[in-house]
């Protein structure tokens, strides 16, 4: 079947839609199987349980900036197959957000309340870099995801063994942004210089910090 191709207007109004979702906490509902479906929920710790739900409120404001970035990337792509990988990439992220509200809920816990905050600031972001061009824009989404993915990782270090539902989610989290990485390379990304590797890892610092505790 033939991917449809978006107008201008038709952008926009998608967009607006994305960014009012945000707003109001209320992402699309997960495409796929909930990763923790069938996964005994084991008993954890007041603390055990806290932790968990904090570094999910982290995963789920990085899923709330990836949004805003591939959104704005696919808008500003100037290659339709770029664009293509950058919405499917997007869609996927998309169950990621769903997935990580669903876990934060059963652990009694709360998204960031700086989410319009991390959208808006991350859909500009995604915006220069495709204004810059497709293989730079490539190259972002390169390094974002191996930023990512270096975060999951150490969640899942920091988890403790008996949180087996929010393993599971995390570890197809991070099946997923690698096969995302993998996909920008294909595309032609180019290596970003280390300059800008440098600020965007301080600035995913100070965002991961910030939503553990907010």
């Amino acid at each position: 079947m033939l991917e449809r191709e978006y107008t201008a207007a038709d952008e926009f109004v998608v967009r607006l839609d994305r960014f009012i979702r945000i707003l109001l906490d209320n992402p699309d509902q997960s495409q796929r199987p909930y990763p923790a479906d069938g996964v005994a929920g084991t008993p954890l710790t007041c603390a055990e349980r806290y932790h968990s739900a904090a570094l999910m409120r982290v995963n789920h404001a990085g899923e709330v900036s990836a949004q805003a970035l591939y959104k704005a990337q696919a808008l500003t792509a100037r290659d339709i197959e770029v664009r293509k990988t950058m919405r499917r990439s997007a869609f996927e992220e998309t169950d990621h957000l769903s997935w990580c509200k669903t876990r934060l809920a059963e652990l009694g816990g709360h998204t960031s309340y700086l989410c319009p905050f991390w959208f808006t600031g991350s859909f500009a972001i995604g915006v220069a870099a495709g204004m810059i061009g497709d293989k730079w824009n490539l190259g972002f989404v390169v390094e974002t995801e191996h930023l990512v993915i270096r975060h999951l990782k150490n969640h899942l270090q920091q988890i403790t063994g008996q949180d087996l539902r929010s393993r599971a989610i995390l570890a197809q989290m991070q099946e997923d942004e690698a096969h995302h990485a993998t996909l920008a390379l294909h595309a032609g990304a180019a290596g970003l210089p280390e300059p800008v590797r440098q600020i965007m890892r301080l600035t995913s610092r100070i965002m991961t910090t910030t939503a553990y505790w907010i």
